[in-house]
């Protein structure tokens, strides 16, 4: 999942950070660089998870990608009193942001799954909070480019123009073997053409 929409969302849907919104790969690469005033946040592609193909002869999973905004508050006590009731509000415009909202055309709607204390000092409260949406892996639509090696494969192919079709009947049998079922003489022949 691209994390750049995600952050645009929320520096323009979450007042409480002032546009102090920004990306990273995951959390031990944005504690080292974490330098915006806060209050602040970080947006972390934390994981995927994919469920088994629909189908039998393509591939077609739902694939749900997780996505953590990281939070990082000044506490006014050293208990995280006043931090906690920020978190609430913050949460809520988190949830007005990014619930329902779609990362990307061919994603669901993103959904809340946790938030979780990471850390709490004299000098920053650190929450994070997570949410998930889902897209399938394999073409939606037959125009789509293809997303799996079959579909690459199957658009390799030559377009289907017709078929000549050779037909050897079981009945009649040919008398003069012992076996029954075709003879090895083909008894029909037709074409199918195929036009749009």
């Amino acid at each position: 999942m691209k994390i750049n929409p995600i952050v645009a969302q929320m520096r323009e849907r979450c007042p409480a950070f002032a546009g102090r919104v920004a990306g990273g790969i995951d959390w031990d690469a944005v504690v080292e660089s974490a330098k915006l005033d806060l209050p602040a946040a970080y947006v972390i592609a934390s994981a995927d998870a994919a469920e088994p193909s629909r189908a039998q002869n393509a591939v077609l999973q739902d694939i749900t990608d997780q996505f953590s905004v990281v939070v990082v508050l000044e506490p006014k006590d050293e208990r995280g009193q006043e931090a906690n009731d920020l978190l609430h509000e913050v949460r809520a415009e988190l949830w007005r942001a990014l619930v329902g909202w779609k990362p990307s055309p061919e994603y669901t709607p993103a959904e809340y799954v946790k938030g979780a204390l990471l850390h709490i000092s004299r000098a920053r409260v650190v929450y994070q909070f997570n949410f998930v949406a889902q897209f399938q892996l394999g073409r939606n639509r037959p125009g789509d480019p293809a997303e799996t090696w079959h579909e690459l494969e199957l658009d390799g192919l030559p377009p289907f123009t017709g078929a000549n079709i050779n037909m050897d009947c079981i009945d009649p049998a040919d008398p003069n073997l012992h076996l029954g079922g075709p003879d090895g003489r083909i008894e029909a022949r037709f074409t199918g053409d195929v036009t749009p």
